[in-house]
């Protein structure tokens, strides 16, 4: 009840279990933030016990879906929750806002001093990186689990695709899994069949996020994209650039995507010795699970107009998953 009215307080802007069959069979199945980097201007800094709202507004309108994610967990971990998605929107943002590769990387610098800072008790004078502390003193987050974030979202400032859809999946292990990870620590939840679960969910999420970047890179020209899922079906980085709508493009998006739910599968065969208490760490399924749904809807067409409208109903989704106690 307290996570329904979380939610109804916090969402004021703007169907599970639909079936997506596996890759045999087709046809059924920002700008960045304040502060990235660097400490906040005197004049501009949060007040005391500002830094949640400022966390949880950065995720608001960088990570929507996760930000709702986080509303539904205990209230005990819910503000770390916050935390730990706002450090990784600050990280997700460094490559988008720059136009050096240099300055990635003296911003992703600032972030691993800051980490090392912070578990000497010792944390920048900014909004994050001062939840963060809060978040790592209160449940004993794994130090390894930030650095690796760092570390990958570092390696990832380079723009070219990704050689193949393993090199995705590595990177989005890195990023997404180990965020969920540190989310499962919030929840005081250290168990092996949990965390296979979270790997396989992160790893679908790092495919779908792929995946809806893609009209946005572009129009930028930029693909990302698996080069060997490109080349299998003759497809070039020019024909996502022109936004093509050939079927061989349809057939990439096709075979990424199918990727994705195969993941949601291996995560879910884990559900029966998951223990309850991890589920909440794991709503973020509803999300993917939608857009999925929704990319099969219009043929696997990658730049159709309806995968960019925010899912008004997703809230009540994620409610009503939350409430089954389900993944």
């Amino acid at each position: 009840m307290a996570a329904a009215m979380a939610l109804s307080c916090w969402v004021r802007y703007g169907p599970f279990s639909r079936q997506l069959l596996g890759p045999s069979a087709r046809g059924r199945l920002m700008r960045p933030a304040v502060w990235v980097g660097s400490a906040a201007p005197a004049s501009s800094r949060p007040g005391p016990g500002g830094e949640v709202q400022y966390c949880a507004e950065l995720l608001r309108k960088r990570d929507y879906e996760g930000f709702l994610c986080s509303l539904l967990l205990p209230a005990e971990s819910r503000t770390s929750a916050f935390a730990l998605r706002a450090f990784n929107v600050e990280l997700a943002q460094i490559k988008d806002s720059i136009t050096q590769k240099t300055i990635g990387l003296m911003r992703m610098q600032f972030w691993r001093k800051a980490v090392e800072d912070i578990y000497c008790d010792n944390p920048p004078h900014q909004p994050v990186a001062i939840e963060l502390w809060k978040a790592i003193k209160r449940h004993n987050l794994t130090k390894r689990w930030l650095l690796k974030i760092i570390d990958e979202r570092e390696k990832n400032l380079d723009d070219r695709a990704y050689r193949n859809i393993q090199e995705l999946e590595t990177y989005a292990d890195n990023t997404h899994s180990a965020l969920l990870f540190l989310t499962l620590e919030t929840l005081g939840v250290r168990d092996i069949h949990a965390d296979h679960a979270a790997s396989h969910i992160g790893k679908a999420q790092g495919i779908v996020t792929c995946l809806r970047a893609t009209p946005y890179h572009s129009k930028r020209q930029k693909v990302f994209l698996p080069m060997d899922i490109c080349m299998l079906h003759g497809v070039s980085q020019e024909d996502f650039i022109r936004a093509n709508q050939e079927k061989n493009l349809r057939d990439v998006i096709y075979n990424i995507a199918s990727q994705a739910h195969v993941h949601l599968e291996h995560a879910r065969s884990f559900s029966k010795n998951v223990p309850v208490k991890a589920f909440p760490a794991f709503l973020y399924t509803v999300a993917l699970e939608d857009y999925l749904y929704k990319i099969q809807k219009v043929d696997f067409n990658i730049f159709h107009p309806s995968l960019h409208k925010k899912s008004t109903l997703l809230p009540l989704y994620l409610y009503i998953r939350s409430w089954k106690k389900k993944y």
